[in-house]
């Protein structure tokens, strides 16, 4: 299963929240969580990652590493190409 997942932080955490970041080498997802990308809005404290999971409780687990700091909505998703199944 795809995930979608979109974060964002307040301006007070933003020092911290880019420090995690450093310190952690990009903090990698855990065995099981396939990182598909990672894209950051420009000039916004916003960003996304596309996933690829079977087990939503890692999915969970990640996101909680970064809770204190990051508002992060999860969300099941499909590509194009299975959409336009939905059309058939």
């Amino acid at each position: 299963m795809k995930y979608m997942t979109i974060w964002s932080y307040r301006p007070e955490n933003r020092d911290a929240a880019q420090a995690r970041l450093k310190e952690s080498g990009g903090d990698k997802p855990p065995e099981g969580i396939k990182l598909i990308g990672r894209w950051h809005a420009i000039g916004s404290a916003r960003g996304v990652h596309i996933c690829e999971c079977n087990d939503p409780l890692l999915m969970a687990k990640w996101a909680q590493r970064w809770s204190d700091l990051l508002s992060i909505e999860i969300y099941p998703a499909i590509d194009h190409e299975e959409l336009t199944k939905v059309f058939e």
